[in-house]
């Protein structure tokens, strides 16, 4: 239940009573209606930076300073429509972001200015309008930098920035924004919630200093479906980890459209004791990065998300206006806001994911073993500086149960504050344990704050205690709470440690009514230790150590409410040390009578517990006399007990218990779990077995199998794993061909359900999709014809009819192979091979196979999303059941996709291309200040130069290029969808992305150790000017002479307001400007060897590494391309200033970019030939090009380089006819030869040849 909160500013009072009468109304987003006023470098200066040594465009938070009528105005048309918050433009004015201009010393000026530009407006707007309630919000965003990642993949423990830098720079921004008489703090966008904790930290250490509170709101950004924050947490992880701030209001913004947003709204609702905010982005962004959701779409969203009583504080992120805003205010404003969750008292802690105490969650173990004082292993291990190797011993005990993990660095050999945070940065980068809670476990304070500074979730400090006083113990406490830490406390004081049952009890209340009573510490993060002393010592004062405990625990969880026990289990068997069997038994029989007795958890090695039931009897009887001192003698008759007690040693092997099945078992075993070390035994065996060796695959092979796809299907297998099960069907096949051979018997083909004929379309050379479609397909006893790449149509139908296949399969990934798709299925009906079709591939689509492939066929043609569907649609396909209904639903909805795709083209107007040009990028020339390279001509890496203007570099090597890939395309390739690296982290599919990933790892370790891949690259820079549409590249610096031209499209799909229509000539200076200027090219592949090395595995019959290998080298070619592009940046001179993450290059946050032809900005393969003439790209590189423009090798990249800061990645999207008969006569090509190549993008249809 919310408390109302005693604010010292009165609008933060108004704030607070309103939010409990009505729904509140943020306004939208700043950057958005920046982009609007068209402002140039000029703008962003004015006479206050006129000389400052960095470019400035783009820093909008300056414009407080530089163009302060601009953000009043914006300011002004947020509250004309109805909003009640206005955000200070501030989003990255503190140090850390200001960086990136050089302005660090300008933040504080920034704030203040920002915060006076926003109250200044709210007097204007109030003057004519008194009635509407106005609340300025100090905008505080996430930095450029996270201080919970790593930005280096190679150094997981490094961070760009630290915990106290973070607060530093938030607390300077803080005492500005407060300076400036800001309402509230708003801490919004949040992905790393280390960021936010700091800025928690730093505001509460403002409020303390100035004797002051304001609200704040705190809004996080969840990036995806995964519900996770981009540095992994779930929501409710979030929830508590920031829950001690109590913030007068909790929210989710930005990354997500309202639709997407729905479900997790709806969570938080239900968790937070806060009020609720909301501020979406308007739809998700299309493919040119625009947002297309209308108002009323948006409004409509949020009326509902009000009337489900979710709501008290809503607005817009990233693409609403004044008019979104508008809207929600119309249909919200009558709607009644949230009341607060009336949420349970339980304790929360975090990791990645949320720990909460709750009654049905039971008794927390807090594993022991990562504790230099408690485990010699750990303890040499980090003394050796082995911390990689200590990280297991940390994942072993969450694999072991453990539902919190001890980190104690307490070894005077040992710098604990460094070690402590070393061994946390590791741990944070590995989710499979940064998932549980950490207890920072230290005797000093500094190690634990140390600690504290590097976990992003809410932790558990262990511990303070009032050995030093109280006023030393209020203020750790104190400290504490402002890092969002629970607290186990010990039962210690001035006087020493507390042994008996009364003094533990004393001890443990006061402490608790210092801290509830006098600096309102929460009761649900206090967990009380109240000493676990070690018993049967032969010393009759600790006999009673234990009950003592039990019976305090019972007595305080009585008079300190909420408040919870916790103890180190192992100290009560210290007396036993070496029997671990007896240990064991001890620590089981005391932690059933502890957890009776109110016990919630306990440190403890959560893989060293025996069950108490297990216990043997005898055993059992003397333990508990000892533990609960029933006995004068006990301890002496556990002793000797002990002595002779022998138990069955315990150690973890790995278990071939499946081995010892029949060889029919051994088989289907050995396919579900993809093992392959047994394979030739065991067919072997099989074969033994039966008549023919055909059975044994119709057998126990194809039962292994069907088991598989069945459990693929159900989602329970991932495809990883259904190519490695394949793998052993091969290999178990490829041992019983020769067997089959010798019978020479005509009765015995295969008793495979189905043949389905597979092939990448003429001119395309992509397949690993279409390989791992046939994977799957064989694994569900399927028969599979892969007739490869580049497979003319002939071949296709020739194989199709002598092979009498029941299914057809079409593949392709460039945008040309789509006019191929329609050439085969015409040419399919008009040789009437009446077969149903598949299609799948990249570019493809459900609504291109609707308009342009369906329509021509009489049988049916489905497009397949991915290999997870396509078994099911074979099935429906074949099942004579079911297919005549599963047709007729898929004409109906292609029916429907037609009919939408008309109406949608219908009201898609195509301007004139006149008037297309009129509106192209305003850029002004004069202005520009043009980079010159250090070098015009070409620079080939590896292979051989063949021209004067070209220069031979070394080659790059593969170990150059692995700092540049980017993963997240890799595991999609394996349909396994998440970014990386949190895909490896996910709760379905993370343990197989894991298990996918290390066998990458292998693989790549093999590819560079045999230096298995030859990369080779060409790039070069050339003088260019453009001439309308069109880049004109000269021979020379002197430009007197052409050399080549390229030809470029522009957009031509009418946009609202004076939005420009790109081409990527608007991009380089036109010649009557007279400026001299530049354009770059290259080409890239990562070799002719990957072919050879995926054949090798594929003779192997071993798909998965054949697909692993083609999937890598993708990869390596793109993080070359990425790679030139940085060292031609260099040498283009803007590059050299940059300082970019592997993140920051992923998202391409450098100046320039680097389009392909036959891509959105340029979808005119044509294009491809032109450049590879420039640079000489099959000779340097040994790159051809296939007949539909393919790059073969298929691992190839290829591009143009553009330097000008507004250079733009954009979709040329549907083009007009006047468009293409310019573009035919400029090219001179026929105009249906043209229409052929930009079938994909005509805005209108050809006339038939």
């Amino acid at each position: 239940m919310y408390l109302k909160q005693k604010f010292t500013n009165i609008n933060g009072q108004r704030l607070q009573d309103l939010l409990t009468k009505k729904i509140v109304f943020l306004d939208g987003p700043m950057v958005t209606m920046i982009q609007g006023f068209k402002l140039k470098e000029d703008d962003f200066r004015s006479s206050f930076y006129a000389d400052h040594a960095h470019a400035l465009q783009g820093n909008n938070d300056l414009l407080s300073i530089t163009k302060p009528e601009v953000i009043k105005e914006i300011h002004l048309k947020f509250l004309r429509v109805g909003a009640n918050i206005i955000e200070t433009n501030t989003f990255n004015a503190n140090r850390i972001s200001q960086a990136d201009y050089l302005l660090e010393s300008e933040v504080y000026k920034i704030n203040l200015h920002a915060a006076k530009i926003a109250k200044d407006a709210i007097h204007s707007f109030q003057l004519e309008h008194p009635s509407q309630p106005t609340f300025v919000a100090g905008a505080i965003g996430p930095t450029n930098r996270t201080a919970s990642m790593s930005p280096d993949v190679n150094n997981p423990a490094y961070r760009a920035v630290n915990f106290d830098e973070v607060a530093y720079a938030y607390k300077e921004q803080v005492e500005a924004l407060i300076e400036g008489r800001v309402d509230l703090l708003l801490y919004e966008t949040s992905f790393d919630t280390l960021n936010m904790k700091a800025a928690i930290y730093a505001i509460e250490q403002v409020f303390e200093e100035q004797n002051i509170r304001l609200p704040v709101f705190l809004s996080v950004t969840i990036t995806d479906a995964s519900g996770r924050t981009l540095s992994g947490q779930t929501l409710e992880a979030f929830y508590n980890s920031i829950e001690h701030a109590n913030p007068i209001a909790v929210g989710i913004n930005c990354a997500l459209g309202a639709l997407e947003m729905r479900p997790f709204l709806e969570e938080l609702s239900k968790k937070s004791k806060f009020f609720m905010g909301c501020y979406p982005n308007a739809g998700l962004p299309n493919a040119m990065g625009e947002y297309d959701q209308t108002p009323e779409e948006f409004a409509n969203f949020l009326k509902d998300f009000a009337e489900q009583g979710w709501m008290n504080i809503m607005g817009g992120c990233c693409g609403t206006t004044p008019d979104h805003i508008g809207q929600m205010v119309s249909k919200v404003q009558n709607v009644p806001p949230r009341k607060p969750a009336n949420i349970s008292a339980f304790s929360r802690y975090a990791g990645l994911e949320p720990l909460n105490a709750t009654i049905d969650k039971g008794f927390l173990l807090v594993g022991e073993r990562t504790n230099v004082t408690g485990s010699p292993k750990f303890k040499k291990l980090i003394l050796n500086g082995d911390f990689e190797e200590a990280l297991s011993i940390a994942r072993q005990q969450v694999e072991a149960g453990a539902d919190i993990i001890d980190v104690n660095f307490d070894e005077a050999l040992l710098d604990g504050e460094t070690s402590m945070t070393h061994f946390l940065n590791l741990i944070g980068s590995e989710p499979d344990i940064a998932r549980v809670p950490i207890m920072i476990d230290s005797s000093k304070w500094s190690v634990i704050e140390a600690g504290l500074k590097c976990v992003q979730g809410k932790a558990l400090v262990n511990s303070i205690s009032l050995k030093e006083g109280e006023e030393v113990f209020l203020r750790q406490a104190k400290t504490l709470r402002e890092y969002g830490a629970a607290v186990v406390v010990m039962a210690f004081d001035e006087h020493g440690q507390a042994s008996s049952k009364e003094d533990k009890v004393r001890i443990c209340l006061r402490a608790y009514k210092l801290l509830t009573e006098l600096i309102n510490f929460s009761p649900s993060d206090i967990i009380f230790d109240p000493n676990i002393l070690t018993v049967a010592t032969g010393m009759e004062e600790h006999n009673n150590y234990a009950l003592d405990f039990i019976e305090a625990t019972r007595e305080i969880k009585q008079v300190c409410s909420g408040a919870k026990i916790s103890g180190g289990v192992s100290n009560i068997s210290f007396s036993f040390r070496g029997n671990n069997p007896v240990r064991e038994a001890m620590h089981s029989a005391f932690l059933y009578h502890a957890i009776r007795a109110g016990m919630d958890m306990a440190i403890v090695n959560a893989g060293m517990l025996a069950v108490y039931e297990d216990i043997p009897p005898e055993l059992l009887e003397k333990v508990e006399d000892v533990l609960l001192n029933r006995r004068s003698d006990a301890t002496e008759r556990l002793i000797e007990f002990a002595e002779g007690y022998q138990a069955e040693v315990k150690f973890e092997k790995k278990t071939f218990a499946w081995r010892e099945g029949n060889a029919q078992e051994r088989l289907i075993h050995s396919l579900v779990k993809g093992i392959t070390d047994f394979i030739q035994e065991d067919t072997e065996a099989a074969r033994q077995l039966f008549d023919r060796p055909l059975e044994v695959i119709e057998g126990p092979l194809m039962d292994g199998m069907r088991i598989v796809g069945d459990l693929f299907g159900e989602g329970k297998m991932f495809l990883p794993q259904v190519v490695k099960s394949a793998r052993v069907m091969k290999q178990s096949v490829a041992y019983l061909l020769p067997f089959m051979e010798k019978e020479k018997e005509n009765n015995s083909a295969s008793s495979a359900k189905a043949k389905i004929l597979l092939a990448t379309v003429k001119g395309d050379v992509h397949d690993i999709g279409k390989n791992i479609v046939g994977v799957v397909l064989a694994c569900n006893n399927y028969e599979v014809i892969d007739l490869g790449v580049m497979v003319p149509c002939e071949k296709i139908l020739q194989t199709a009819k002598e092979q009498e296949v029941d299914i057809l399969g079409l593949s392709g990934l460039i945008t040309p192979s789509l006019d191929e798709m329609v050439h085969v299925s015409r040419e399919m009906e008009r040789e009437k091979i009446h077969l149903p079709l598949l299609i799948g591939g990249a570019t493809t689509s459900a609504a291109h196979t609707a308009v342009k492939i369906a329509p021509s066929r009489s049988n049916p043609v489905i497009h397949v999303l991915d290999a997870s569907r396509v078994v099911n649609v074979v099935s429906k396909l074949l099942n004579q059941n079911q297919s005549e209904e599963f047709i007729a639903d898929i004409r109906m909805d292609q029916e429907k996709r037609r009919v939408a795709y008309l109406e949608k083209s219908e009201r898609r107007q195509i301007i004139s291309l006149e008037e297309a040009r009129k509106r192209n990028v305003p850029i002004d020339w004069k202005q520009t200040t043009i980079p010159i390279p250090e070098f015009l001509g070409m620079r080939v890496f590896g292979g051989e130069h063949l021209e004067l203007d070209s220069h031979l570099f070394p080659a790059i090597t593969l170990e150059e290029l692995i700092p540049f890939i980017d993963w997240t395309p890799f595991f999609h390739a394996w349909e396994l969808r998440g970014r990386f690296p949190q895909v490896l982290e996910d709760e379905k599919i993370g343990k197989e992305a894991k298990k996918l990933f290390d066998d990458a790892q292998q693989i790549l370790k093999k590819i560079l150790d045999e230096k298995m891949f030859q990369p080779r690259a060409v790039a070069g820079f050339f003088s260019a000017n453009s001439i309308g549409d069109d880049i004109i590249v000269f021979k020379d610096d002197s430009r007197s002479k052409i050399q080549t031209v390229f030809h470029c499209l522009r957009q031509q799909v009418s946009k609202e307001g004076s939005l420009p229509q790109y081409s990527l000539s608007d991009f380089i200076s036109p010649i009557d400007a007279g400026k001299a200027d530049y354009i770059g090219g290259f080409a890239v592949t990562t070799g002719h060897e990957v072919e050879e090395a995926a054949q090798a595995y594929s003779l192997q019959n071993d798909d998965y590494n054949a697909i692993m290998i083609k999937a890598l080298a993708d990869r390596l070619a793109e993080a070359f391309a990425e790679y030139l592009h940085l060292r031609m940046r260099e040498w283009w001179g803007f590059g050299k200033s940059e300082v970019l993450s592997k993140e920051d290059l992923i998202a391409e946050k450098y100046q320039g970019i680097r389009p392909a032809p036959g891509y959105p900005a340029q979808p005119d393969h044509t294009e491809k030939p032109i450049l590879f003439d420039l640079l000489k790209v099959t000779e340097h590189t040994g790159i051809s090009l296939t007949e539909n423009l393919a790059m073969w090798p298929a691992s190839s990249v290829c591009g143009f380089y553009f330097s000008h800061p507004q250079s733009r990645y954009f979709a040329v999207g549907r083009i007009g006819q006047d468009q293409v008969k310019d573009y035919a006569k400029r090219k001179q090509q026929p105009l249906s030869e043209i229409e052929r190549w930009l079938g994909p993008v005509l805005g209108y249809e050809p006339k038939a040849a």
